[in-house]
């Protein structure tokens, strides 16, 4: 242990003493934007390119040829792609920069554009529409509980990310998760979906990939944009955003309020049916507030503050029988300080720090021998994060991103019950954990068709020591229009304080000291073509092993076992013509429990197959995009009937979705959203039934 603490003190000095002083004050060519640390190989940034394969949006602009060729092999496209830029051509940019990957590491993007025409509500949403996502927890009458999947991994093994900074606070129970809901849509300018070596950058525990949020900036004069929607089920939601910026400094502003009673019928069997035949306790409300302000302080620091407040208030009807009562209150406050410093044409700096609270509070009430008693479970957590992150282009075919990452995570667990059995169960528990981590990506270009990365993440922990996860990738362009990727990485992922030490009186769930990590590993291998012009395509294997899975074996969280994922995805996008656009997602997912009494069998909520497509047409600000959905059904696997058999899957569905825009003027337009548009209430997933045909009208202005 001493000999890695002096190994730890003696990296961390050196990384420190490599990074020059701040760089002085000069002329820089306001044009020339995002310049920064990119390689000056010909092999392309997956991230800088937006990957036109797999981006989901129904784009309607033209894919001129040179993007197409970026894709896959650019050297013909820039022939100053090998000439080192002057200092006085470089530009910082505050918030919304496009993250420097390797390149052997699949990115997913989701623009604004598409955004809006999805007509999303909140991040899963979003999601949804991502190659390799099966969201459970989305729509009219979701339950929480029932989940976000990518790859077969939950929501808790990815890594979640705001402007590059992690909000993961790694709480399980009361509903603890990443709530997806947490950032007002209208402040989002993309979603952002990594994979393969970028654990290696933002976290060991990201064998579900690494999500990051990109939110707007301001620039220029004030603009005020807003939404009023309304639609089936007394929904109701209200989006505003207020930006602008100066020479130097650049602000926005954005709020969103939502709610839906969701009260509806539901068929005999379904989940929390009252008397009446209607889902019961499933409204929610949620009210969320972003801000962002950044300031150049000198052409070559800026330095960018963002803070966001949730508050959110909705019923659960995951027991479903009988009737699930409990409600939860879930308040959020996020604060990010981001100083990004130009040291060299060919470095960069960036530092920040990061403060997250979670308030969860679960309460309700239950009924034993015709008596009622309440109970309660609350979670607050309270995290302070730093890191450092230097990028540096050592050679024209070396380039070196590195650094530290700083967790302190904070846990105060109230249980309390009046029923009598569960009294001795009551407590107060307040646990702290310090995490550390040094990272470092290094990416070599052998020549212009082949690159290797290799990732390096060393972890010290106060709860489960020193572990080391490497990752290796590479990416070979054998042809001028097909690439061949493939990436491996090493994953570890703990299990929260509050599965630890804190009991689960909502659930009755009982912790467990000695729990183990979840180990393992995950992989990905494909191959990227440009078949045409207007039509390319990326496909995908990835595959995970990873053993210690936790889960609840009779009322006990528990290592139960080996998981094995093995799955495919396809992701095509074909431009019709002019003003039309399409696009296919579809992915095969086998996540085997390997050990076990459930041995054999696939994950439960997890579908074999999942599929999304779409068309869209625009033009002149008219608007209308045609989506269709299948899912192949889930394994039914907690809280069934008693009839119910635990290899029984949900019936598979076929969902249909139109939007559309009308323009009113250049500042006012109509939108429409009608979802599920053959009517049919089809199992979601674990008996949450959807409500059948629903609507949103609602009014946009652009001022």
């Amino acid at each position: 242990m001493n000999n890695n603490l002096y190994l730890f003190s003696t990296t961390f000095l050196s990384l420190l003493a490599a990074f020059p002083s701040l760089a002085s004050d000069t002329e820089i060519n306001q044009t020339d934007i995002n310049k920064i640390s990119q390689p000056t190989s010909n092999i392309p940034n997956l991230s800088e390119i937006q990957l036109l394969v797999i981006n989901a949006s129904l784009l309607t602009q033209p894919i001129e040829q040179n993007e197409v060729q970026k894709l896959i092999n650019p050297e013909k496209i820039s022939q100053n792609s090998d000439v080192e830029k002057d200092d006085t051509e470089i530009q910082l940019e505050a918030i919304g920069e496009k993250d420097v990957l390797p390149e052997s590491t699949p990115t997913h993007i989701i623009d604004k554009e598409e955004i809006q025409k999805q007509g999303a509500s909140s991040v899963a949403d979003i999601l949804k529409r991502m190659p390799g996502f099966a969201i459970n927890d989305v729509g009219h009458g979701a339950d929480i509980h029932t989940g976000t999947y990518y790859r077969g991994a939950s929501i808790n093994q990815s890594v979640i990310l705001i402007n590059g900074r992690q909000i993961n606070s790694n709480i399980n129970t009361y509903h603890g998760t990443t709530d997806l809901n947490s950032i007002p849509v209208e402040a989002i300018e993309r979603v952002e979906l990594y994979s393969g070596a970028a654990s290696s950058l933002y976290g060991s525990s990201a064998v579900g990939g690494v999500v990051n949020i990109i939110t707007k900036e301001g620039s220029g004069k004030p603009k005020l944009n807003a939404t009023a929607e309304f639609g089936s089920l007394n929904l109701n939601n209200q989006q505003s955003s207020f930006s602008g910026g100066t020479e130097n400094v650049r602000y926005n502003l954005s709020f969103e309020r939502f709610f839906a009673d969701n009260k509806y019928k539901v068929p005999v069997g379904a989940a929390n049916r009252d008397s009446k035949g209607k889902l019961f306790n499933a409204d929610t409300a949620t009210s969320t507030y972003f801000g962002n302000i950044g300031f150049d302080l000198n052409k070559k620091n800026t330095l960018s503050l963002d803070v966001k407040k949730l508050s959110s208030r909705r019923g659960l009807v995951y027991f479903g029988f009988p009737l699930q009562k409990d409600r939860l209150d879930h308040d959020g406050l996020n604060i990010g300080l981001s100083w990004k410093s130009q040291l060299a044409n060919n470095s960069k700096l960036t530092t920040t720090l990061g403060f997250n609270q979670d308030y969860f509070n679960t309460y309700g009430p239950t009924v034993v021998s015709n008596r009622e008693f309440y109970r309660t479970g609350t979670l607050d957590t309270q995290q302070f994060t730093a890191r450092v992150d230097h990028e540096w282009k050592i050679s024209p075919n070396y380039q070196l991103r590195w650094g530290l990452d700083l967790s302190s995570l904070n846990l105060n667990g109230i249980v309390n019950s009046n029923r009598p059995d569960r009294i001795s169960l009551n407590e107060k528990e307040n646990r702290s954990l310090l995490n550390t981590a040094i990272f470092a990506v290094n990416t070599i270009n052998i020549n212009d068709t082949l690159q290797f990365d290799l990732g390096l993440r060393q972890n010290l922990d106060s709860e489960f020591g020193n572990y080391f996860n490497p990752s290796v990738g590479f990416r070979y362009a054998i042809l001028s229009n097909i690439a061949l990727r493939g990436s491996w990485t090493s994953v570890q992922r703990n299990p929260g304080l509050d599965q630890k030490y804190v009991y689960d009186t909502v659930h009755g769930w009982l912790p467990n000291i000695d729990l183990k990590p979840e180990t393992g590993s995950s992989w990905t291998a494909g191959v990227d073509v440009s078949l045409s012009q207007n039509l390319t395509g990326q496909f995908t294997y990835f595959g995970s092993n990873l053993d210690n899975r936790l889960g609840i074996v009779q009322g006990k969280w528990q290592n139960i076992g080996l998981v094995d994922t093995n799955g495919f995805e396809a992701a095509l996008r074909w431009k019709i013509a002019r003003n039309w656009s399409t696009f296919f997602n579809y992915t095969y997912t086998d996540a085997k429990i390997k050990t076990g009494v459930e041995s054999g069998l696939q994950l439960g909520l997890i579908p074999y197959s999942n599929l999304q497509t779409g068309i869209g047409y625009e033009k002149n600000g008219w608007q209308a995009n045609f989506y269709a959905t299948y899912y192949s059904g889930a394994r039914r696997s907690l809280f069934n009937n008693p009839s119910d058999k635990t290899t029984d899957f949900s019936p598979s569905y076929l969902n249909l979705d139109l939007s559309a825009r009308v323009p009113i003027n250049k500042t006012l337009g109509l939108t429409f959203y009608l979802e599920n548009l053959l009517g049919e209430q089809y199992e979601r997933v674990n008996r949450i039934y959807s409500p059948g045909f629903t609507f949103r009208v609602g009014l946009t202005s652009n001022i």
